[in-house]
């Protein structure tokens, strides 16, 4: 198949969506397809590209910062991306446009059904869905819903990767939703010195729950040292309350692939305490990495993990303190959930999860003609 492929970020811009668009693109490139992907541009980035397969053409907006965007800035994808995308379809035709997030990527891509008659499948990633994420988008998600609804009625199939997700989608609108988990990569395992660390890595926001962390470390008496990678806007007072506290956290801001590989891989505990997920990777590529996790029981997280961490109330400090406190006083226990992790992640393998995309896609393409 010849795909076309919707995404208003893609790597190095973007969080788990984009990684996860990534994978799949590529995936998908080795069992034979062609991807073309529609995504944002930025000054420092080329706005034609070519990675592992993947054609990339990057479209004018005005987007700020490479890991996190505001509804103003996602408007400004939508008019450049059909335009790109109208103009890709005259140099050859598509079979299917698979779009991620049904804002503001599926708005452009019912704009380019409309035009083109290009049928478009839609998965969701979380912060398109209302409800998911009220602390940030609860307004916009009011404004938008007329056309939220529009886009998944007009859409030839919606995946989620979580029965949390399809939940939330189906509240909110009566529409058939495949549930597809997201795919990852784990790579071969890497004999490495772990060092007595607790690592976290997130985008800065409130909803994250990183406060509740600093909190639980504070009753804590330990020499193991404590790693944030990640920025946000919240994470200037995540380092004024570490500073009150008298924590001597390391805040690393956003770290490079590779290295942050590295840390997960020299780390010993994950820890990953957010409030409300969908579907996320950081929790796949810490087990991968072979950390033990600890991570809020909500339903998004507990999909992912499974019996392969510790789950604790979401919001809540003292949980979050025992769990922290019964590995850090048990390498036994930290060895247990590294190994059930990295066994736990061999089920979300791409090859498996490009399959069942795939067969979505075929069976659009097969409605569309």
């Amino acid at each position: 198949m010849r795909i076309l492929c919707i995404n208003y970020e893609y790597p190095p811009i973007g969080g788990g969506g984009a990684t996860m668009c990534k994978g799949l693109a590529e995936a998908l490139v080795r069992a034979g397809h062609e991807v073309d992907v529609v995504t944002s541009g930025m000054a420092d980035l080329p706005e034609l590209d070519e990675v592992n397969g993947v054609r990339l053409h990057r479209v004018n907006c005005r987007r700020r910062h490479h890991h996190y965007s505001g509804a103003r800035e996602l408007v400004t994808q939508i008019l450049p991306t059909v335009r790109k995308a109208t103009e890709l379809m005259h140099e050859a035709p598509y079979d299917i446009n698979h779009t991620h997030f049904v804002v503001p990527s599926g708005i452009a891509s019912y704009l380019i059904w409309r035009k083109t008659g290009l049928p478009f499948v839609v998965t969701a990633h979380g912060s398109d869905v209302p409800g998911y994420n009220p602390d940030r988008f609860a307004l916009v998600h009011h404004l938008i819903r007329p056309a939220w609804a529009r886009v998944l009625r007009a859409s030839c199939a919606i995946t989620a990767p979580s029965h949390f997700l399809k939940g939330l989608i189906q509240q909110r609108i009566d529409v058939p939703v495949d549930v597809i988990p997201n795919g990852f990569d784990p790579g071969p395992e890497e004999p490495v010195e772990r060092q007595k660390r607790i690592l976290v890595v997130t985008r800065m926001f409130e909803r994250k729950g990183v406060q509740f962390l600093i909190q639980a470390l504070q009753r804590i008496q330990s020499d193991w040292e404590v790693c944030v990678a990640g920025d946000g806007p919240y994470l200037p007072k995540l380092r004024e309350q570490a500073e009150r506290a008298g924590l001597p956290i390391r805040f690393l801001g956003m770290v490079p692939r590779e290295e942050l590989a590295r840390l997960y891989l020299s780390s010993r505990i994950f820890v990953f305490p957010s409030l409300v997920e969908n579907f996320p990777m950081v929790l796949l590529e810490a087990m991968a990495a072979g950390c033990a996790v600890i991570t809020a029981g909500n339903p998004g997280c507990a999909e992912v993990v499974g019996d392969a961490a510790l789950k604790v109330e979401p919001g809540r400090v003292a949980p979050l303190r025992e769990a922290l406190i019964t590995l850090l006083e048990s390498p036994a226990e930290i060895a247990r959930f590294g190994a059930a992790g990295r066994e736990r992640v061999k089920r979300f393998a791409w090859p498996r999860v490009a399959a069942e995309f795939e067969a979505v896609l075929r069976r659009c393409r097969a409605g569309g003609e």
